[in-house]
């Protein structure tokens, strides 16, 4: 059976790099864990390397972590379905918000479990995705201070995950003013501004983000090292912390091409073939991953000499170009991007492992939104 696998030594790096980073700035930052899909192996790998919130989009997923950490500070990161309001309360201390009728019913069930919620009021800032008008904030506070058991822990936006606007100084700048207007028209202090994300940490480098944006959600450069601003890596991060493994279950010399009428295939491609290689042969591996599991494009072999070929729902070709001593039984392991590793994760058919595991927690300084 395939497996992926989370080094936990290699996420750890990249946890202390980043941390590194945010508190030479003195920003607060919390880690995004949606990618992990709610997997108890590996969320219990990430609460023993972190000490700080964790933010899902996937009531399941916070409630997986309360049960394995129940200290750990929860953070629902999409606006919530007001028939999920129960549960949004039960299982996150902070929700971020556009809706007001939303936010009744969070205050209503949380009058009822006795408890304060969170919310962070999530403004539009170009990105067309969750977020209020800006004009409309004056309104919309005023009418939340109004709610019982709720309180505004900050205000924040999400940008480039539609339709890829990149966020910059004038949009942050911007931001930081809708809060201190805020603030000086209703006299209350809003504690945080949680605009950063993975995409907005070159920013933070060259100095392009203004001291009042004071909180950051990462997830993709915590998993994989990427400087997702400019589509590459920030050096001293590992981008192996994850590895998919599959077992080679035939290796023969087949024909490159094949023979016969071609329709669609499974995914509803025609596939073509080039005319110099009819004739010629090559070793082909199939192993036991396909496109139940992950989408071909978004993995690469780490061996040299392996090209993949295509898959069907269950199998993947490859061809082996060079002299690679494999055989039936063998592992292969491909390099995976968060596309990859998502589907992976989403996958029952796909095992999930842990090696170079921690005992202790880092113990660096805590901070909640």
């Amino acid at each position: 059976m395939s497996y992926i696998t989370l080094d936990t030594q290699k996420l750890t790096q990249n946890y202390d790099f980043l941390n590194h980073l945010f508190v030479k700035h003195n920003i607060e930052w919390a880690v995004v864990a949606k990618l992990l899909c709610g997997n108890e192996t590996f969320l219990k790998s990430l609460v023993s390397v972190i000490d700080k919130d964790i933010c899902d989009s996937r009531l399941s997923n916070l409630k997986k972590i309360k049960e394995l950490s129940p200290e750990t500070t929860t953070v629902y990161i999409k606006p919530p379905a007001k028939r999920l309001a129960a549960s949004i309360v039960k299982y996150a201390d902070v929700s971020f918000n556009s809706e007001l009728e939303t936010i009744k019913s969070l205050s209503e069930e949380a009058f009822k479990q006795k408890k304060v919620h969170r919310i962070v009021i999530m403004i539009e800032m170009g990105e067309l995705r969750e977020g209020i008008m800006a004009d409309s904030l004056p309104d919309f506070y005023a009418e939340v201070l109004k709610l019982p058991n709720i309180e505004i822990s900050g205000i924040g936006t999400n940008l480039k995950c539609l339709n890829g606007i990149l966020p910059d100084r004038d949009k942050l700048i911007r931001l930081a003013s809708y809060r201190r207007n805020t603030e000086i028209r209703f006299k209350r202090n809003i504690p945080y501004i949680s605009a950063g994300s993975s995409v907005t940490i070159p920013l933070l480098n060259k100095g392009n983000v203004p001291e009042e944006i004071n909180h950051f959600r990462v997830g993709e450069s915590l998993f994989f090292g990427t400087d997702v601003f400019n589509d590459t890596h920030f050096k001293g991060m590992h981008q192996d912390v994850f590895t998919l493994t599959a077992e080679v279950i035939e290796m023969i010399e087949k024909p490159m091409v094949p023979t016969g009428k071609v329709g669609k295939n499974l995914t509803g491609e025609s596939p073509e073939y080039d005319d110099a290689d009819r004739g010629k042969t090559s070793v082909r591996a199939i192993v036991d991953l396909g496109v139940l599991d992950i989408d071909i494009k978004q993995v690469h072999p780490l061996d040299k000499g392996i090209e993949i070929l295509g898959a069907s729902s269950d199998m993947m070709i490859l061809n082996i170009t060079d002299d690679i001593n494999l055989k039936v039984g063998d592992e292969i392991n491909f390099g995976v991007n968060y596309l990859a590793v998502l589907r992976a994760m989403n996958s029952d058919y796909v095992d999930k492992k842990v090696v170079n595991t921690r005992k202790t927690k880092n113990k660096p300084e805590k901070a909640e939104i």
